[in-house]
């Protein structure tokens, strides 16, 4: 029995850029690096015309009709697409939702732990949510739990503002706590610095906020770690 042919992936991709002699339409409308423009030629006129300039034709605009086209350095084309991308990226407010996770038998060595680690969090701009796990009868004194959540709530007063009061969510009790105003503002003024002392020394930020980033993931894998050996 003939085999169906496998459908072909899609390519997820972003549209790849065409260069020099991969633009195969026969014309384009030709613009020069400053905005200035030449107009509507064939393609290898416009192709010869950036030879001559030592430069590269670069399709900006391939739906246009003819489609435009840019005479420019295509390899600082990429690093200033790439820089704005980046830019735009590092500047985005994003706030993640991080899970710490405790039992009704914490003792209290643990719970400063887990302070340290909601504190953390809450310093690097992200919300924590704290979850008590209930093993069999535990449930039956939910107590415990409350005063486990208020208790580190209290110490976390200073950082964070109550989203969520401690609250029941089948066998589990939880709450949830957000940055102060304040805090996401010191996080802003520490970027807008280190981004001033980046661009002083020639050093990409992004680069070093990804290297934190992994920092702060491993040390999360860490925390889970503990939370497996309690239970």
């Amino acid at each position: 029995m003939a085999m169906g042919r496998r459908p072909m992936p899609r390519d997820s991709r972003a549209p790849q850029i065409r260069v020099n002699h991969r633009i195969r339409v026969p014309e384009v409308r030709v613009v020069l690096d400053d905005g200035s423009q030449l107009g509507v030629m064939p393609t290898s006129e416009a192709l010869k015309a950036a030879e001559g300039r030592g430069l590269d034709l670069v399709e900006v605009n391939p739906k246009s009709v003819p489609p435009v086209c840019k005479i420019l350095d295509f390899g600082r084309y990429k690093y200033e697409e790439k820089k704005r991308a980046s830019d735009a990226k590092r500047k985005q407010t994003v706030v993640e939702l991080k899970e710490v996770k405790l039992r009704p038998k914490t003792d209290d060595h643990d719970l400063q732990v887990k302070v340290r680690a909601a504190r953390r969090f809450l310093e690097s701009g992200n919300k924590v949510k704290f979850t008590v796990r209930f093993r069999g009868r535990e449930i039956t004194h939910p107590q415990r739990a409350q005063m486990q959540l208020d208790w580190l709530i209290e110490q976390l007063i200073d950082l964070a503002n109550v989203e969520q009061r401690p609250q029941m969510e089948g066998r589990t009790m939880s709450a949830i706590v957000g940055p102060k105003p304040i805090v996401l503002q010191r996080l802003a003024s520490d970027r807008a610095r280190r981004e001033a002392e980046a661009a002083a020394q020639g050093v990409d930020v992004a680069e070093l906020e990804e290297k934190q980033d992994d920092s702060e993931e491993e040390s999360d894998s860490d925390d889970d770690d503990d939370d497996d050996e309690e239970d």
